[in-house]
């Protein structure tokens, strides 16, 4: 059988192991704690594309790791973002640069990657502008998520209090970034979290306040991006908005079959079969996860197992899932992590 470790981010409160390394065990669906990196306020991690380096937010900027054939991490080097802490981060597909969104300061910054994984100085900062809604903290720019087409063409930012998606051109000589379009989403919508499915040609966004995921269909005509809506499916239980919930992550399976919302307040998550082909989404089911504010949740490698990142509550919870009954049952013995904020699985090398 495949082995897999998962890394955890979180939070440092009184612990300075911000991430934290657990051994999956993929036959019964649980974690056993493999080892833990010191760093601050680990808010998001990455992995490159070559699969060798992961990228984590820490205070002030962003530090490397080369992923050892154990899956433990080795700190290459520490990079300053030239402004607050970040909340997101990921790579181009050529693992030319790293691209952090910062929700406190509403600023994009671009840093150069080196060949051996460490990160270089800042090739491009964009501050968002403008005034949303003014209703409670959605009135001003909240950069949220950035994500790269799968083309290597245009970086999705996800800006939360603006209500849109701002879509950048990449120049991959420069680092430097040029809006080429703007999506637009509903008023008070908080456009929080991007994926993009395995073919490239659809983009799905999930809103934090109107708790709903949006799908779009993507395509580049005359150098130009296009994109259109097609789905908007709500990832809370009811179909009715509950001005108490607010969705908070989006995660493909590894297979790209599946996509997985979760929202706080309900406290639940949300399965959905991904059609591949017209790219829309059916809900499967939507059912509470144990603890508090679900920050993140992923589906195991199996398809057969779920983790859920309980911030609120500071644990992980465990469920078996059958995604043909539609049934999630808890499968393990919570474990206690102190304000944890993202999941990702690796799979060891030979």
């Amino acid at each position: 059988m495949e082995k897999y470790v998962a890394y955890v981010s979180t939070y440092t409160m009184g612990d300075k192991h911000g991430i934290k390394i657990y051994d999956v065990d993929m036959e019964n669906g649980r974690f056993t704690e493999k080892d833990q990196v010191e760093i601050t306020n680990s808010s998001y991690v990455t992995i490159s594309k070559s699969k060798k380096y992961l990228y984590s937010i820490t205070d002030f900027g962003v530090e490397a790791y080369h992923i050892l054939k154990d899956g433990s991490l080795e700190l290459i080097n520490f990079a300053p973002i030239n402004g607050m802490r970040g909340c997101y981060l990921c790579t181009d597909y050529e693992d030319k640069f790293l691209f952090v969104a910062g929700y406190h300061d509403g600023k994009l910054t671009v840093l150069r990657l080196n060949a051996d994984g460490s990160i270089g100085s800042i090739t491009d900062e964009i501050y968002h502008k403008g005034l949303g809604s003014v209703a409670e903290r959605n009135f001003r720019p909240h950069v949220n998520c950035a994500r790269m087409t799968h083309d290597n063409k245009y970086l999705l930012v996800a800006d939360q209090g603006m209500d849109h998606v701002n879509v950048y051109r990449l120049d991959h000589e420069r680092g430097t970034l040029s809006l080429a379009d703007v999506v637009r989403g509903d008023i008070e919508s908080a456009p929080r979290h991007i994926k993009i499915s395995k073919n490239g040609r659809f983009i799905y966004v999930v809103h934090e306040l109107a708790c709903n995921i949006t799908v779009y269909t993507y395509e580049e005509k005359n150098n130009n991006p296009y994109f259109e809506r097609i789905q908007t499916i709500v990832t809370t239980e009811s179909d009715e908005k509950d001005y108490g919930c607010s969705a908070s992550a989006l995660t493909f399976s590894e297979d790209y079959n599946y996509l997985l919302a979760s929202t706080a307040g309900e406290n639940s998550v949300a399965i959905f079969k991904v059609n591949q082909e017209s790219g829309m989404l059916e809900k499967l089911f939507c059912l509470p996860i144990s603890g508090e504010y679900p920050k993140d949740a992923a589906i195991f490698p199996d398809n057969r197992h779920l983790v859920s990142l309980n911030h609120a509550s500071d644990t992980m919870t465990f469920f078996e899932v059958d995604m043909e009954k539609g049934l999630m049952m808890m499968s393990a013995k919570e474990i206690p992590v102190d304000r944890p904020n993202c999941i990702t699985f690796y799979k060891i090398k030979g």
